[in-house]
């Protein structure tokens, strides 16, 4: 198992000494909070490409259906070139307008909108990736063919690895994130409404894991794509001072098929997430 650790603070200069600091201590992967009237993450991930070596570099993460797919395009591809090849997109619907201050600068058109922008938005940057000329045509977003101006292509091939959020068990969800390299959980109890997956958050058991994972490894077969390689992700709080009580949380993930932990605590206040951040990253990854 992989581990990773979320920047959940809003300044990019400490976002940036800490990249570095994560690196050095065993961690996997630093990721970092995009939002709507907030820091920018990709600069910030571009940033923190030019002051590490190994570490992955991402999104946790990123609302596609409000972005244009060739800003996003090119922001990963640089950040990809950047880094040699270490960017991860983590890319979701976006929250609802329940969290209304998501929604200031515009109305949200509704789950059913976002889901269908997020299908053609990751389509489409996968075309751009490649930085080669071509035509798209779908119901939200045209492409015309250019040969000229070509941006370069990403160093990562077929694709920059996209995590997908999913909701378990909604079967058109889920054969979304099948299609792509990773699975970041939502989960819903069968006769709960999307809506109320955060709440339903706690009801989320690695013994759910495990039949999800399953259902995506039988479903990747079915689509030829066993031999590729597809993450898990769970997200939690690990003390960093209490590393049998640590490992004691994460193995039961890990056993149920989880191949990424992600240490996050998004109830540090703002004045104290960075002596919280670099303690934690200082102490090592909760099964290191």
């Amino acid at each position: 198992m992989e581990q990773g650790f979320i920047f959940t603070g809003t300044d990019p200069g400490l976002a940036v000494e800490l990249a570095p600091l994560a690196e050095a201590h065993g961690w996997h992967g630093f990721f970092v909070w995009e939002g709507i009237w907030a820091t920018d993450p990709w600069a910030t991930l571009a940033a923190a490409a030019m002051v590490t070596d190994r570490i992955r570099l991402g999104t946790m993460l990123t609302p596609v259906p409000r972005r244009r797919p060739w800003e996003l395009a090119g922001q990963t591809m640089t950040v990809d070139r950047l880094s040699n090849g270490r960017v991860i997109l983590s890319a979701g619907l976006g929250v609802s307008e329940a969290e209304p201050r998501f929604w200031i600068f515009e109305d949200d058109p509704g789950r059913r909108q976002r889901a269908e922008l997020l299908d053609e938005s990751l389509e489409l940057v996968q075309h751009l990736w490649r930085a080669e000329p071509f035509e798209y045509d779908g119901a939200h977003f045209h492409a015309k063919r250019t040969d000229s101006m070509l941006p370069p292509a990403i160093v990562q091939q077929p694709r920059i690895p996209t995590w997908v959020v999913g909701l378990w068990p909604r079967m058109k969800s889920m054969r979304r994130v099948a299609a792509y390299d990773g699975w970041i959980p939502n989960y819903a109890p069968p006769g709960a409404s999307p809506s109320s997956a955060d709440e339903q958050a706690s009801l989320y058991t690695p013994e759910i894991a495990a039949e999800a994972i399953a259902w995506i490894t039988a479903e990747r077969a079915a689509l030829g794509l066993s031999d590729r390689p597809f993450d898990v992700i769970q997200e939690g709080t690990t003390s960093g001072t209490d590393a049998a009580a640590d490992a004691a949380l994460v193995q039961p993930w890990a056993d149920a098929g989880a191949t990424w932990w992600l240490e996050s605590d998004w109830s540090v206040a703002a004045d104290e997430v960075a002596d919280y951040a670099r303690a934690r990253l200082r102490a090592g990854p909760p099964l290191s």
